[in-house]
């Protein structure tokens, strides 16, 4: 072999070897941004179950859906991620704007929605489809958006306004998607079922884990049953009502959660939504959970709940300015 096939066979060895490395480190640096840890092993329960038990935190600054200028770019950049936290840790240590219209403002105290985009890097909570965004609207979907009355809502009675402000309900599919506050759940688990306890709205679910039949009986939270997909955790969820809708969702609503323990402290989490009433096809959102610092506290909003007496209290003042325009004689106490 000639002296010159030699070089050339060592620098395409050399390039191969460098190419190698570098998918091998985009790799592990990808799985550790995932808080996936190559040598967890996941705990188990005395029965053998994956161990998932305690309370676990998914708040995050992350869109749901990519925004659109994105296109296909499904990752942060550094300097975009630096920006966006900034930008949180900003609106949550610093006073409020007083000129900023009031129903922006949020007191610090009130509000948790987060300091940090997902480990995961990427520009969406949505992981399916590519676009990092809500599928299309089904005709049908379209026809009910498009007879829904714009404006705002009534406020003859407290029946007028949503389950979530009267403290019923905010609905499955809302309480596990990152919000304001209370981005928290509990997990406990027996050797025949898995009890998840909702923080937003003290809502509870007990998953049998057997093949049990749905009872077919219609509620909030729908009815949920699990099972175990190797280390992986699978709740399948449907029988909704349809009075608590996720951005339009109907009683045909089904829903697919994946809770698998990647870490010490981490839970990676995905959730599918099907309803061919609603999206032309179904869509998944993932993030990771991390184990909370604190206990699950109580969410007691019946007990103070102002923001429902203050809204039929306006409206009623609102009426009574109405009603005392100059020359009718009315007055407005």
């Amino acid at each position: 072999m000639s002296r010159q096939v030699l070089i050339s066979v060592s620098a395409l060895l050399g390039s191969l070897l460098l190419c190698a490395a570098t998918v091998s480190a985009q790799t592990g640096s990808r799985a550790n941004l995932a808080g996936a840890d190559s040598e967890f092993t996941v705990p188990r329960m005395s029965w053998g179950a994956p161990d998932l038990q305690g309370v676990w935190d998914y708040r995050s600054i992350t869109p749901l859906q990519r925004r659109e200028e994105f296109g296909d770019r499904e990752y942060y950049t550094d300097e975009e991620i630096a920006e966006l936290e900034a930008r949180a840790a900003r609106r949550l240590d610093e006073a409020p704007d007083p000129d900023a219209p009031s129903n922006l403002v949020h007191a610090q105290y009130m509000v948790d929605p987060g300091r940090y985009v997902d480990e995961s890097r990427r520009n969406s909570l949505i992981v399916d489809p590519p676009n990092g965004r809500i599928p299309e609207l089904t005709p049908e979907a379209q026809q009910r958006q498009a007879a829904t009355p714009r404006g705002p809502r009534a406020a003859d009675s407290f029946t007028d306004r949503s389950l979530l402000e009267r403290c019923i309900s905010r609905g499955l599919a809302g309480a596990l998607l990152p919000g304001l506050y209370n981005n928290n759940l509990r997990i406990t688990q027996s050797p025949g079922y898995v009890a998840i306890v909702h923080e937003m709205v003290h809502e509870t679910r007990t998953v049998p884990l057997d093949d049990s039949p749905l009872t077919g009986v219609p509620t909030f939270m729908g009815e949920s049953r699990g099972r175990w997909d190797g280390d992986t955790l699978v709740i399948e969820t449907s029988n909704f009502n349809g009075r608590v809708s996720y951005r339009g969702s109907t009683a045909n609503l089904r829903l697919t959660e994946r809770y698998t323990r990647v870490g010490p402290d981490t839970i990676d989490f995905q959730i599918t939504f099907e309803d061919e009433q609603q999206w032309v096809r179904p869509w998944t959102a993932a993030y990771l959970m991390r184990r909370s610092d604190g206990a699950l506290y109580e969410y007691a909003c019946h007990e103070g709940n102002y923001g429902l007496r203050n809204i039929l209290e306006n409206a009623r003042d609102a009426e009574r300015a109405a009603a005392a325009q100059p020359g009718d004689g009315a007055s407005v106490r």
